[in-house]
């Protein structure tokens, strides 16, 4: 604070001793002058962390000084001072950017504020957020060790993402190293968790979460009650964090009616969760019911090639009546065009389902394309580029477009993802899959400790490929890794975004009510 220094400009300047004298006892340095000629000489001659500015001054105006001293340093704060209230005044100085604008008389604790506000908000948000996190920290620590419900585990999550995004804000590595260490905390707990809980829900859905094949039961159909088309947006992979930085644009355009979650099944893959959401069913009864559709792991060809003809069964088997629905999979932005020029041919059905698979593409890429790698390095970079193709996506302007014509939208995913970090070797035959975070195969060997085991897959409602197969499903932020080529394996998948496996990235996932403003 010592080193703050204020260019004051204004022709009163005497009046305002008793102000200045206040300002130097709290340690700032205020250099004044009487005009605005000279108020930008000063400028341009001497470096300032703050101007005020008397709009009413002779020669030069506070706005036209403002201009001047805008040109000459954009970044530094300017405050307007002045006795006139007309609108139109402010409107101007608004207009030019002004931070802040005072009314005279202004008394000293005003100016203080106002100094604070606009020199050491950074500052003062940083400490304050800080301390708030640090004693979330410990109430966060002694709940981690707890008997926690499904659903605290959902205000666990939810807590750890709101201080990742706001220690985010901060230039606070410290804090974020140490948040960094709850969350693995965390995702640690959380497997022993699902371990322990998740062979029960699938055996007995109602004493558990909404998980996948519930997701329409529970929450879409009842929203299709005859007032209007329901539009139902999956974006395949995105996590709650990303949600939670799209959220804010979206809500600009319509109101949140509920926002909520539930829990993907495992394996966290698409094959899996987003075929059981389309289904109302789990992977063992979709096998049963459509042998013709359902892909197991080692089948050939494309594993969600049939979510259309999976919703129309489930509108019919729970809805017992014929609905008007369309279904479109955007791959690409020309896609994306099309749907959103055809849109209006939509508005008289009771459901459209929009699958929009950029984040997937984009966590894919990632893993395989150096350049993508690096523009998304970590989390906060992950983010930031699902933020930057949203805004520009033909997605967004499909919601402008249902928001101007009143429609309601539900928005969710699939499954998320987490950066895996910590290989972990399996062995199996060469039948087994591919996929980083879950294993399915005969006679596999593993590290007990970073997995779920699943000896039969039935007690989990999963096919079998063969009488002796299980799966094993990587937990925490492990990757499985074949010993035999172990190094490559590591150089190429460290710390990229997989899912598969069980984690609070992968699981637990947004699902959010829009209606009309």
């Amino acid at each position: 604070m010592q080193d703050t220094t204020i260019l004051w400009a204004d022709d009163e300047i005497d009046l305002l001793k008793p102000h200045v004298l206040f300002l130097n006892e709290k340690g700032y340095n205020v250099k004044t002058v009487t005009n605005g000629t000279d108020a930008v000489d000063a400028f341009r001659n001497n470096y300032f962390d703050l101007v005020f500015l008397d709009e009413n001054m002779p020669g030069l105006t506070g706005i036209e000084t403002m201009s001047q001293i805008k040109n000459l340093n954009n970044e530094v704060p300017i405050v307007m001072i002045t006795k006139n209230e007309e609108e139109y005044l402010m409107e101007d100085a608004i207009g030019s950017k002004i931070d802040d604008y005072l009314i005279k008389p202004v008394n000293p604790k005003q100016i203080l504020l106002t100094i604070k506000k606009l020199t050491e908000n950074k500052r003062l948000v940083t400490e304050k957020t800080t301390m708030a996190y640090q004693q979330d920290f410990r109430t966060l620590g002694m709940t981690l060790n707890d008997r926690l419900s499904y659903q605290e585990w959902v205000d666990v999550y939810k807590k750890l993402i709101y201080w990742e995004l706001e220690l985010e804000k901060l230039e606070d590595e410290g804090m974020h190293e140490i948040l960094t260490l709850q969350k693995a905390e965390a995702n640690v707990q959380f497997g022993k968790f699902i371990e322990k809980n998740y062979t029960g829900w699938m055996q007995n859905p109602e004493s558990g979460p909404i998980t996948s094949p519930q997701l329409f039961k529970k929450k879409v159909f009842p929203k299709m009650d005859g007032r209007g088309p329901v539009f139902f947006i999956l974006i395949d992979n995105l996590r709650y964090d990303q949600f939670k930085i799209i959220n804010p644009i979206i809500s600009e355009y319509f109101r949140v009616e509920e926002e909520d979650t539930y829990y993907s099944i495992l394996p966290t893959a698409t094959q899996y969760a987003r075929n059981s959401i389309f289904s109302g069913l789990m992977p063992l009864d979709m096998e049963k019911r459509f042998p013709g559709m359902w892909q197991n792991d080692e089948d050939e060809g494309g594993k969600n090639l049939f979510e259309e003809q999976f919703l129309a069964d489930q509108l019919k088997r729970v809805l017992r009546k014929d609905s008007k629905f369309s279904y479109h999979k955007i791959l690409n932005i020309d896609e994306g065009r099309a749907l959103n020029d055809s849109v209006n041919n939509l508005m008289t059905n009771d459901l459209n389902v929009v699958v929009y698979n950029f984040v997937d593409m984009l966590s894919h890429a990632r893993t395989d394309m150096q350049m993508i790698r690096e523009l998304a390095s970590d989390d906060a970079a992950y983010r930031s580029l699902t933020l930057s193709w949203f805004e520009h996506s033909p997605l967004f302007d499909l919601l402008k477009f249902l928001a101007q014509k009143q429609a309601r939208v539900i928005l969710t995913t699939d499954h998320g993802t987490i950066c895996v970090k910590n290989p972990s070797k399996i062995i199996g035959d060469r039948n087994t899959n591919t996929n980083l975070r879950y294993k399915q195969g005969k006679n596999l060997n593993f590290n007990a400790k970073d997995v779920f085991h699943i000896k039969n897959p039935h007690d989990i409602m999963l096919p079998k490929l063969h009488v002796s197969s299980s799966f094993v499903f990587a937990k925490s932020d492990s990757y499985f890794v074949y010993p035999n080529n172990y190094n490559h394996f590591v150089n190429f998948y460290n710390e990229t975004f997989q899912h598969g496996g069980i984690s609070l990235e992968e699981m637990i996932i947004p699902i959010i009510s829009y209606g009309p403003k």
